[in-house]
């Protein structure tokens, strides 16, 4: 639990009012969760489980024990992620977003000077150019469905290095000459890193090869949309060093600075969104009164 004001830019957390919201994201891997209540923001994150009502569920009930509220407290809630379109919650006013808005609205919130984001997740990864107006999406583009370049191919890779994805991005800080990881392919780039393991090559130096070839896929999306700074990081990866080494020195832009574990970013982005849908709803209350 932190204050709002110590953790969203001035710009935005000037706009949220006492309205008691959550946006709950649920990734392929990782289930997030960002309730707003009484000025104060609370997260709640767990494994995504294979129901992914579940997995809302659960985190639903951890903001609440961790707030002191009770369901009939939330006013409203914005779902998004990969397990979005399944999210119900009965008798409170809800709706689902996508994930490319909430990380777009997230990172906004964050810093609203912020004009691009990566967003690496556990099966995509994706380049968001970002209005600093109003947080919304100017232009967004995907990779393709190759796993190469998402949470899951660097988890595949540190197993075959015995690490933990953990573990995988710090130990590619430790390089001293970074492997020559080639192939676009997540079948071509496992042969490489069992090749380059048989060859004697340091772990470590392994480790920065493959952040390096997932940057230059990133770097490939931003050709085709264009990259402006400031820049945000997103999404299950951003939590990893290597990686965000590796994203600097390729896209030649430092990560904007945040209060808030950029993981939170969708879940965050959600819970924005459902203030401003509480807000749209009053709004239009007042117009249909005004005009009676």
């Amino acid at each position: 639990m932190t204050k709002i004001v110590e953790v969203l830019d001035k710009k935005v957390s000037s706009t949220i009012t006492n309205d008691k919201v959550i946006g709950i994201d649920i990734g392929s891997r990782t289930g997030k969760a960002v309730l707003f209540a009484n000025g104060k923001l609370y997260t709640a994150i767990t494994p995504t489980a294979v129901f992914t009502q579940q997995t809302a569920d659960k985190l639903f009930k951890e903001l609440l024990k961790k707030s002191g509220l009770q369901k009939s407290d939330i006013a409203y809630i914005v779902g998004t992620g990969y397990g979005r379109v399944a999210l119900d919650f009965e008798n409170i006013p809800h709706k689902i977003v996508t994930e490319i808005s909430c990380h777009a609205m997230g990172a906004h919130a964050l810093n609203a000077n912020v004009r691009s984001i990566v967003d690496i997740g556990g099966q995509d990864s994706k380049a968001i150019r970002v209005d600093t107006r109003n947080g919304k999406v100017v232009e967004f583009i995907m990779n393709d469905k190759c796993a190469a370049g998402t949470g899951r191919f660097l988890e595949k890779v540190a197993q075959l290095l015995d690490l933990t994805t953990e573990e995988l991005g710090e130990e590619a800080l430790k390089a001293t000459n970074p492997a020559d990881i080639s192939s676009q392919c997540v079948v071509f780039a496992e042969s490489e890193v069992i090749s380059l393991k048989a060859k004697g090559a340091k772990r470590a130096d392994i480790a920065a090869g493959i952040h390096l070839a997932t940057a230059r896929r990133v770097k490939n999306l931003f050709n085709r949309i264009g990259l402006e700074p400031d820049l945000a990081f997103s999404g299950g990866v951003s939590n990893n060093a290597g990686m965000k080494k590796a994203l600097e020195e390729v896209l030649g832009a430092k990560f904007a600075d945040v209060k808030l574990n950029a993981i939170f970013a969708g879940a965050l982005g959600g819970a924005v969104i459902a203030q401003k849908s509480i807000a749209a709803g009053r709004s239009e209350e007042e117009g249909e009164v005004a005009t009676a």
